[in-house]
C-alpha cells in the first residue's frame, strides 16, 4: 500500500512538473510573438546619400530594407551626434536630459552631460521584460552600455580613425571600424541563437561611418574613381532629379550659400591641408583643377565609407536570415544628422603624402559635397535648417505592418524611436513621478498608413541654432557666433531663450527655406516664437533647473 502511494505522488508529482514546464513552455512561445529590434543609425549621413533617396551611391541593402517596408520622408534628428543618440536612446528631448547645451542651462549641460536618474535607456525597459540587449559600435551617451541596460557591447573607441590603433605606429592593419561593428553585431547574434533563442533581442547598431576622417578601404574607394569628377553643382541637380522622381520630395532644389563655411574656424588646419582644400561650397566652375580634384577625391572616400557600410548591414541582415527571424524583427535605419560640413585635423594629424582615405591622412567632406549630400535642403550638421535635422528613415517589419515600397510623409523624430519600440514590445514604463512623459509618440499608426497629428510640433536647438516646427509652419534662427561654445564671447554664452531673428517658412510648399515668410505672418513668428520659449522653459524644468 506503501508503495502505491509512493508511485501515485511521484506519478502526481511528475504530472504538476510537466504542467509547470508546459506552463514555462507556453510563456517562452510566447515571449517569441514579441518582435525583435535592430536599431541601425550612420554618423553624418546625409539625407540623398543612399540610393533609396535619391543617392548614386550603391546602397543594395537599404534600398531592399526600403522595397520591403515604409520610407519616411519627414524624419527628423536633432543636428549632432550625442544629441541624436541620447534621444534615441531614452526618448526624450537632449536638454530634458542635459545630453545638449541650451539658454540659460548650467554648464554641465552638453556632449559631457549627464542623464537624469529618471532618464533609463530602451535596454533597461526591456531587459527586465525579457529581452536581451546588444549594442555594438559607437555609443556617445554618458555612462557605459553595460551600465544602462545592455547585455553586451563593444563600445567601440579604438583610436582616431577608422584603421585601428592609437597612433600609426601601433595600427593593425587587417581592422577596419566599420567592419568590425557589424562583426561584433553578428556575434551577438550568433550567440543569441546559441544560448538564448526563446527570447526577444534588442539590438544597437551604432555605425561610425561615414563621420570624418574620411578613411575606405582602397578597393570601395575605386569603385567611385572618376564619378564625381563633375562636382556638387552636377551631382545636386542629378540627385535633386532622382528625388522628384521617386516621390522623396517635391520642393525645389535650395541654392548654394557660398558664404557659409564649416561651423568652427580651424584656419591653421585648413593651410595643412593643402591648396587642395576649401572651406565654402563655391560654384563648381570657380574652382581650381587642383580643387576639383581634391575634392571629388574625398567624395569618392564617403562615397566608399557608405557602400563599406551597406555591405556591412547586409551581412547583419543575413545573420537574421539564418536565424529565420528577419521577418519579425523591426528594423530601423536612420542617421544621426545630416552631411557634415566640418574642416578640422584630429588624432594623429594629417600626412599630406599619404594616399587619400588611408590611415594617416585625415581629410572631411566640407561644406561644397556636403551640400551635396544633403540634397535638396538648405545647410548642414549642426545648423537646425532642414539640411541639418532631415534624415532617411527606413522601417522594415513584414510581420508587423503589410507595407512594402511606400512612402510615408508623417512629421516624425528620433524621440518617436523609444515610444515605438516600447509600445510595440508591450512594455510599459514603470511609474516614476520624476520622470515626465514621452515628448514623442509610438509610430504604429504611421507604420499602418495613419496620420500622425497635422500640427505636431518639434523643437530644436543646437549651439544657439534654433527652430520650431509646427504642422507645416516652421520658424528658425541660425546663430551668428561662430566657433565651439566654450569659446565664444561673454554676450554669445549668455544668450537668453528670447531674441532669436526668427524666419519662417511653409514646408508644404518650401522645405527648401527659400522664401521667408516672417515679414508676411509676424502673428504667427510671435505665436511660435513663444512657443519654442515655453518649451524651452518646460525642458530645463524637467532637467531639474529652476
Amino acid at each position: 500500500m506503501g508503495l502505491l502511494r509512493s508511485q501515485f505522488f511521484g506519478l502526481l508529482g511528475c504530472f504538476l512538473l510537466l504542467g509547470l514546464v508546459s506552463r514555462d513552455m507556453g510563456q517562452l512561445a510566447a515571449a517569441d510573438q514579441r518582435p525583435n529590434f535592430l536599431i541601425i543609425i550612420a554618423d553624418d549621413m546625409g539625407f540623398s546619400d543612399a540610393g533609396c533617396y535619391g543617392g548614386e551611391i550603391r546602397t543594395p541593402n537599404l534600398d531592399a530594407l526600403a522595397e520591403q517596408g515604409v520610407r519616411f520622408t519627414q524624419f527628423y534628428n536633432t543636428a549632432r551626434c550625442w544629441p541624436t543618440r541620447g534621444a534615441l536612446l531614452t526618448g526624450f528631448y537632449p536638454q530634458q536630459i542635459g545630453r545638449d547645451g541650451m539658454p540659460t542651462a548650467p554648464r554641465s549641460f552638453g556632449g559631457s552631460g549627464k542623464r537624469p536618474s529618471w532618464a533609463k535607456t530602451i535596454a533597461e525597459y526591456l531587459k527586465p521584460a525579457g529581452y536581451r540587449t546588444y549594442h555594438s559600435g559607437k555609443w556617445h551617451v554618458d555612462g557605459k552600455p553595460l551600465e544602462n541596460g545592455f547585455d553586451l557591447s563593444d563600445e567601440t573607441s579604438r583610436g582616431p580613425g577608422f584603421f585601428d590603433g592609437l597612433s600609426h605606429k601601433d595600427r593593425d592593419p587587417n581592422y577596419y571600424r566599420t567592419i568590425h561593428t557589424a562583426q561584433h553585431a553578428i556575434d551577438c547574434l550568433q550567440q543569441h541563437a546559441r544560448e538564448f533563442a526563446g527570447q526577444p533581442f534588442f539590438h544597437y547598431l551604432a555605425f561610425h561611418a561615414p563621420h570624418f576622417p574620411l578613411h575606405a578601404l582602397p578597393e570601395d574607394i575605386a569603385v567611385y574613381d572618376g564619378v564625381y569628377d563633375d562636382g556638387w553643382d552636377a551631382l545636386r541637380t542629378k540627385r535633386h532629379a532622382k528625388q522628384r522622381q521617386l516621390g522623396i520630395t517635391s520642393t525645389d532644389l535650395s541654392a548654394l550659400e557660398p558664404e557659409v563655411g564649416p561651423p568652427y574656424d580651424f584656419p591653421e588646419q585648413l593651410a595643412q591641408l593643402g591648396e587642395g582644400e576649401i572651406n565654402r561650397p563655391l560654384a563648381w566652375k570657380e574652382l581650381s583643377a587642383t580643387q576639383r580634384q581634391f575634392q571629388s577625391d574625398k567624395m569618392e572616400i564617403h562615397a566608399a565609407m557608405i557602400d563599406r557600410m551597406d555591405q556591412e548591414i547586409g551581412r547583419v541582415v543575413d545573420q537574421l536570415r539564418k536565424m529565420q527571424v528577419l521577418d519579425n524583427t523591426f528594423i530601423c535605419f536612420l542617421s544621426d544628422n545630416g552631411a557634415s560640413a566640418e574642416i578640422m585635423v584630429r588624432g594623429d594629424g594629417h600626412d599630406p603624402q599619404a594616399p587619400m582615405g588611408s590611415a594617416a591622412s585625415y581629410l572631411c567632406l566640407g561644406p561644397g559635397f556636403s551640400s551635396a549630400a544633403n540634397t535638396p535642403f538648405r545647410r548642414h550638421k549642426t545648423w537646425v535648417h532642414e539640411g541639418g535635422i532631415s534624415t532617411p528613415f527606413i522601417v522594415r517589419w513584414p510581420e508587423g505592418t503589410r507595407e512594402r515600397n511606400v512612402l510615408r510623409g508623417n512629421i516624425a523624430h528620433v524621440i518617436d524611436i523609444a515610444p515605438t519600440v516600447l509600445d510595440l514590445a508591450g512594455v510599459e514604463l514603470p511609474a516614476d513621478p520624476d520622470r515626465p512623459e514621452f515628448p514623442g509618440m509610438s509610430l504604429r499608426s504611421a507604420l499602418a498608413g495613419q496620420d500622425l497629428a497635422s500640427q505636431r510640433e518639434l523643437w530644436f536647438y543646437h549651439e544657439g541654432n534654433r527652430a520650431l516646427r509646427v504642422g507645416d509652419w516652421k520658424i528658425v534662427h541660425a546663430n551668428a557666433a561662430r566657433g565651439f561654445p566654450w569659446a565664444r564671447s561673454p554676450e554669445a554664452q549668455s544668450e537668453s531663450l528670447g531674441g532669436a531673428n526668427w524666419q519662417l517658412y511653409n514646408l508644404a510648399t518650401d522645405r527648401a527655406e527659400q522664401q521667408d515668410l516672417s515679414a508676411v505672418h509676424r502673428e504667427r513668428v510671435d505665436q511660435m516664437s513663444q512657443r519654442w520659449q515655453a518649451m524651452g522653459r518646460q525642458f530645463l524644468d524637467d532637467a531639474g533647473v529652476r
